[in-house]
């Protein structure tokens, strides 16, 4: 994930608001009774090699060491959940019947990296304690705009009828029913071959506003939009129905393995609906992504929803106190836990506003998150920052707040 990932396009479309990019710490304290449960969890992206592997082309052993060492740096961080990008790009990170495996392992899209990251991964997060959701993006393609790039064998190949090429990227469409019912099933497969604790989607479902640019859904929208006011209208109840569809699956394949999804972190602004949030964000799920993310969280679609709340306390166009209390009030009498996701990569990082240079920021995300008992703790992206913690926000944050080992959510 690194800014050329899910999170930059977040960063390029709203301008004003979003960017990304590091902390170690102490071990627990043997004999410590664990803190009442909460998530504590970081995200490892590999899409652009963000997190890991460190580049493509390392062989099966170097990759393996570096995986663990991952893991070992969140039980440090005294983290309890690992949440594994394992389908970046329409590829996959398990020997997968559906898709190739992925370029960002060996360097070359379909090359079988000499292991099974995805089955070490769950095997290996167990033996430390952590859990392992499975993290997967739903609908990108490729980084690229060139279908020739991919493996001969790739499905987009195949049906090249299933591809949008929008702001320089390949994309399935999300509007035609054997899209999703494929996308689903590519999905699914690591369900049913591995005891991952959950499965998860980021923030990626149509893709982000490129200026100038349309998604061209004509031929899907005249085919199957008829019964919607709108092609909006169309689009939402699209990426409704994969939410719901891949719920079922889940269920039906892994009873007890939970769904959650981690949106960008604006529903929908006050001035555009009287519902959202006191906020001027640039992008709004609900608009412009055609994700109903309020919807999921209240109807109880998904067992939890984490949103992105990746901006300083008292940003004016999006401050991360006032987005707070309104997901915490979203989920209020729902099903659905509230976990938060936080900017770790901010810390510290130059180009950031001053509140980011204070290693003390993120601390005080957890601080004020305490008095909303709907919170029920925080994912932190990513990984490379948790290890490396260039600036100490992580491990303030663990002298804070987690002088303690804790259990995740059951």
């Amino acid at each position: 994930m690194g800014r050329v990932s899910r999170r930059m396009f977040a960063t390029a479309a709203l301008a004003a608001l979003a960017t990304v990019p590091q902390a170690s710490a102490a071990p627990a304290r043997a004999g410590r009774a664990p803190a009442a449960g909460e998530m504590r969890g970081m995200w490892i992206a590999t899409v652009t090699n963000r997190d890991w592997p460190s580049r493509p082309g390392l062989g099966a052993a170097a990759q393996r060491t570096e995986l663990l060492a991952l893991l070992d740096a969140a039980v440090r961080a005294r983290l309890n959940t690992v949440v594994l990008q394992v389908r970046p790009t329409a590829d996959a990170l398990w020997p997968s019947p559906h898709e190739p495996w992925s370029q960002y392992l060996t360097g070359t899209q379909g090359a079988h990296p000499g292991w099974d990251p995805l089955g070490t991964a769950v095997a290996a997060a167990h033996a430390r304690g952590l859990e392992l959701h499975a993290w997967f993006n739903p609908y990108r393609v490729a980084m690229h705009a060139d279908p020739g790039r991919l493996a001969a064998s790739h499905p987009a190949r195949r049906n090249p009828g299933w591809v949008v090429p929008y702001g320089g990227r390949l994309y399935y469409n999300p509007g035609l029913p054997e899209v999703r019912a494929f996308v689903r099933e590519a999905m699914l497969d690591a369900v049913r071959r591995y005891p991952v604790d959950a499965v998860h989607f980021d923030d990626y479902f149509y893709p982000y506003p490129v200026a100038g640019q349309t998604f061209d859904d004509d031929l899907a929208y005249d085919t199957h939009g008829g019964a919607f006011p709108d092609r909006a209208a169309w689009r939402r109840d699209n990426v409704d129905r994969l939410v719901r569809e891949t719920a079922d699956g889940i269920r039906a394949i892994r009873p007890g393995t939970r769904f959650g999804i981690s949106p960008f972190g604006v529903w929908r602004n006050a001035a555009t609906d009287p519902r959202g949030s006191d906020t001027h964000a640039g992008v709004q799920t609900y608009d412009d992504l055609h994700a109903d993310t309020r919807k999921w969280a209240r109807e109880n679609w998904i067992d939890y929803i984490c949103p992105q709340l990746y901006w300083n306390i008292g940003f004016a166009a999006a401050d991360y106190a006032a987005l707070l209390p309104w997901w915490a009030e979203v989920v209020r009498g729902s099903g659905t836990r509230l976990y938060v996701g936080e900017a770790l990569y901010k810390a510290g990082d130059p180009a950031q506003p001053a509140p980011w240079q204070d290693p003390a920021e993120l601390s005080r995300h957890l601080t004020l998150a305490g008095r909303h008992p709907q919170v029920r703790g925080h994912v932190f992206f990513a990984a490379r920052e948790v290890a490396t913690d260039p600036v100490g926000a992580m491990a303030r944050v663990v002298a804070d707040h987690y002088r303690r080992p804790a259990e995740p959510p059951r």
